[in-house]
């Protein structure tokens, strides 16, 4: 199955784009009708109810023995791969090509495009009661850890793909580009054995970075790989199914992350693609190839002519008055001349 050229990726984002979702906040309301919507097409489960009784769906897509499970939103401030789903699910419903016919015929794909509803309510990363669910895959306190447990046991997948959002602190190592997509195969033991599962993981990923050189060039990294003994992915893939995950990160003056969602969404069609395409996923050295994530951005850099002194800033995102704020927050307390940031403004001494 032949790869889409960058051309055509581009205009099939333009043309699939669910217009209806945009922004960092995306909420259960936002989705709902989305959700009603492919239901006309796709076969959609309620698969249970958060802590607070918002429903969580499964949508299925495919009929094929490849099984992928893809889920968005375990924290609820990670809002990217969410839009980056229905932009997919359009994809695949509105689009007659031979690679999409060929993609539902071979694989059956389950998607969960919001497991924490109510952390997106309020914008926290937590759920309602204060868990958070990406280090919850061992006890399974939160309702949501046990859904995503269940569904995951019942369907067995042969990947999944585990859909966050990075800060704007971390760049790509040996570059001066803020990493745009970072990808990370997780570890199943402290040591960071490259095992098996490991292996397939990578071999995906590989392919996935492939393709997005050829549109941010140096913006891909690679998320450290320290071994999380109660972290969702490395829970995971010890279990036996390859984990892949993604972070969105940063796109030069795109806190929106619209621009973001676009790389995000390419790199969920490439993986499910390169799945279908291949039978065997032994190769994965190139993956070590991709440059480290490091944290070495700020988001606001006041320097001065003549002069080393310098003051950083971050925004910290805050709901005020039922919107999001994104507030300039001085970082004091530490060294900054070693940072980039991804605004400086240099005034007179």
């Amino acid at each position: 199955m032949q790869l889409l050229s960058v051309s055509e990726l581009k205009d099939l984002f333009d043309n699939q784009k669910e217009a209806s979702i945009s922004g960092r906040w995306i909420r259960y309301k936002d989705i709902e009708p989305l959700i009603f919507k492919h239901e006309k097409i796709n076969k959609v489960t309620r698969i249970g109810y958060s802590e607070q009784k918002r429903a969580i769906y499964s949508i299925k897509i495919g009929s094929g023995k490849k099984k992928i499970l893809i889920w968005s939103q375990m924290h609820g401030n990670e809002s990217t791969g969410t839009k980056a789903i229905f932009d997919l699910l359009n994809t695949f419903n509105n689009t007659n090509e031979v690679w999409v016919k060929n993609i539902l015929r071979e694989c059956t794909i389950h998607i969960i495009p919001m497991l924490n509803p109510d952390g997106a309510e309020v914008f926290t990363r937590v759920n309602s009661d204060k868990i958070d669910l990406n280090r919850d895959a061992v006890a399974k306190i939160a309702i949501e850890s046990k859904i995503l447990r269940n569904f995951l046991d019942n369907f067995q997948p042969d990947f999944c793909f585990n859909l966050h959002d990075q800060r704007t602190i971390f760049g790509v190592d040996g570059s001066d580009k803020p990493a745009t997509i970072s990808f990370l195969a997780p570890s199943e033991d402290f040591t960071r054995s490259v095992t098996g599962g490991r292996k397939k993981t990578m071999n995906v990923i590989i392919a996935m970075n492939n393709l997005l050189q050829q549109f941010i060039p140096q913006g891909i990294g690679r998320y450290t790989d320290e071994f999380y003994p109660n972290a969702t992915g490395d829970v995971f893939q010890k279990l036996g199914y390859s984990t892949i995950l993604i972070e969105a990160g940063h796109y030069p003056n795109d806190y929106e992350r619209e621009i973001t969602r676009k790389y995000m969404f390419f790199s969920i069609l490439e993986g499910v693609h390169h799945i279908v395409a291949n039978d065997t996923f032994t190769d994965y050295k190139a993956y070590f190839n991709i440059p480290n994530n490091i944290d070495n951005f700020y988001d606001v850099l006041h320097s001065f002519k003549n002069s080393n002194e310098k003051y950083a800033y971050q925004y910290e995102e805050l709901i005020i008055n039922n919107k999001l704020v994104f507030n300039l927050k001085e970082i004091t307390g530490e060294k900054i001349k070693n940072h980039i940031s991804h605004n400086e403004i240099v005034f007179e001494s």
